[in-house]
C-alpha cells in the first residue's frame, strides 16, 4: 500500500529546511522531497524519499504519485524575481506550468485516495504593481485585491498561479457532470521581503536590508540600491515559516479567501540604515540607487492589509523591525563572520 506523506517541493531552501525541521519534530507523516539538488545529510535523515528532478517533469511526478499518498504539498520550488526578470520564458516555464503540473498532480491524487490534497503556496508582494510614487504614498495598507497588475515576470507569474490554485480549489471542471472542485485544498500566502539570518542574501530585489547587515559584519563597504525613503513590508523568516504551518492547521471552514496578505514590520531603506549602523559604527554604508531595482521596489506596496490572515487563522508575527533587527538578524549575521 501506499503510504500518507507530506510533499515539499524546493525543499532545499531555507524554508524547505525549517519546514522539515519542525514537521518531523511535531511526528507529523513522513515527508517526501522533490528538489533538483541532493539535500544536506542532516535534512535527508529526517525524510522518507528524496526525489532530485524539476517540477516540470511529469514522469518523475507520475514515480512520487504510484509509490506515495500524499495528504499535502507544501510548493516552495520557485525561479525567483531577480532570475526571472533575465529569463522570462524559463520563469513561466518553471513557476507556472511546474505549479499548474503539481495542481494537477494534487488534484489526480486526492480522486485517487478520496479526500482533499492540502496545497499551500507561497506568493509574493511582486503580485502587486503600483503605478507610480504618488499612488503607492497614498495607497497606504493595500488590500489582497487591489493594484494586481505586477510589472514583473515573477510578479505575473506569482498572481496566475494564486488564481489558478482558486480555480482548482472553488471551479475546476465546472461543466463537469459531477462537481470536482474542493478536492485540492488550495492555501496561499503573500510574503512581503523575507529576511533570513541563516542565509546570504542571493541579490534580490528587496534584499538591500540583509544585504546592509552582510556588509558591515563584514566590515565590507555597501551603495544601497535604492533610495532612502524607500519603503515596504518585511518579515523575519521564522514567522514566515510559522505562516505556512499556521495556515495548514487551520480548519477549512474558518477560511474565507485562497490568498492571503502577510506583513509584520515596514521600515524605510533609512530607518534600516540607522539600525544596522547602530549595531555596526562606522560602517561604511552609502546610497546608489539602480534605477531598474528602485522601479520594481516603488511598484510595491508600502505596507499592506493583512487583517484576513490575522481573523481567519490568528496569524500574528512574533517580530517587530526592533525585535527582528536587534534579537534575531544583527547578532545571528555577527556570529557567522566571528568564525
Amino acid at each position: 500500500m501506499r503510504k500518507p506523506v507530506v510533499l515539499i517541493t524546493g525543499a532545499g531552501g531555507e524554508i524547505g529546511h525549517s519546514l522539515i525541521e519542525q514537521l518531523a519534530a511535531a511526528g507529523r507523516p513522513s515527508i517526501v522531497t522533490l528538489d533538483l539538488n541532493p539535500l544536506q545529510p542532516a535534512f535527508a535523515r529526517m525524510v522518507v524519499r528524496e526525489f532530485t528532478g524539476s517540477i516540470t517533469d511529469a514522469t518523475l511526478l507520475d514515480r512520487i504519485l504510484s509509490e506515495f499518498e500524499i495528504d499535502t504539498v507544501y510548493h516552495l520550488a520557485a525561479l525567483l524575481s531577480t532570475r526571472s526578470e533575465f529569463t522570462p520564458v524559463t520563469a513561466h516555464e518553471v513557476n507556472v506550468e511546474g505549479t499548474l503540473k503539481l495542481l494537477e498532480f494534487s488534484q489526480r491524487e486526492a480522486e485517487s485516495h478520496g479526500r482533499a490534497v492540502l496545497f499551500l503556496y507561497p506568493s509574493s508582494i511582486a503580485a502587486y504593481g503600483l503605478p507610480d510614487l504618488a499612488t503607492k504614498q497614498r495607497a497606504g495598507r493595500v488590500r489582497e485585491d487591489d493594484f494586481n497588475t505586477p510589472s514583473t515576470m515573477y510578479g505575473c507569474n506569482k498572481l496566475y498561479c494564486e488564481q489558478l490554485g482558486r480555480y482548482y480549489a472553488r471551479f475546476y471542471k465546472q461543466l463537469a457532470a459531477d462537481p470536482q472542485s474542493g478536492r485540492v485544498d488550495f492555501r496561499s500566502v503573500r510574503f512581503p521581503g523575507l529576511i533570513s539570518a541563516m542565509t546570504v542574501p542571493s541579490g534580490g530585489t528587496s534584499d538591500y536590508a540583509p544585504e546592509m547587515i552582510h556588509a558591515a559584519a563584514q566590515g565590507e563597504p555597501y551603495a544601497c540600491f535604492v533610495r532612502p525613503d524607500t519603503r515596504i513590508p518585511f518579515m523575519a523568516m521564522p514567522d514566515g515559516v510559522d505562516a505556512l504551518l499556521k495556515l495548514a492547521s487551520a480548519p477549512r471552514e474558518r477560511l474565507t479567501r485562497t490568498a492571503y496578505n502577510l506583513s509584520a514590520f515596514n521600515p524605510s531603506a533609512a530607518e534600516i540604515h540607522a539600525e544596522v549602523m547602530r549595531a555596526f559604527a562606522g560602517a561604511d554604508l552609502t546610497w546608489k540607487t539602480d534605477r531598474k531595482r528602485q522601479g520594481i521596489v516603488d511598484s510595491w506596496p508600502e505596507d499592506v492589509e493583512d487583517l484576513a490572515a490575522r481573523t481567519d487563522w490568528g496569524f500574528a508575527p512574533k517580530y517587530n523591525f526592533e525585535h527582528a533587527f536587534r534579537d534575531y538578524l544583527i547578532p545571528t549575521i555577527q556570529a557567522r563572520y566571528r568564525k
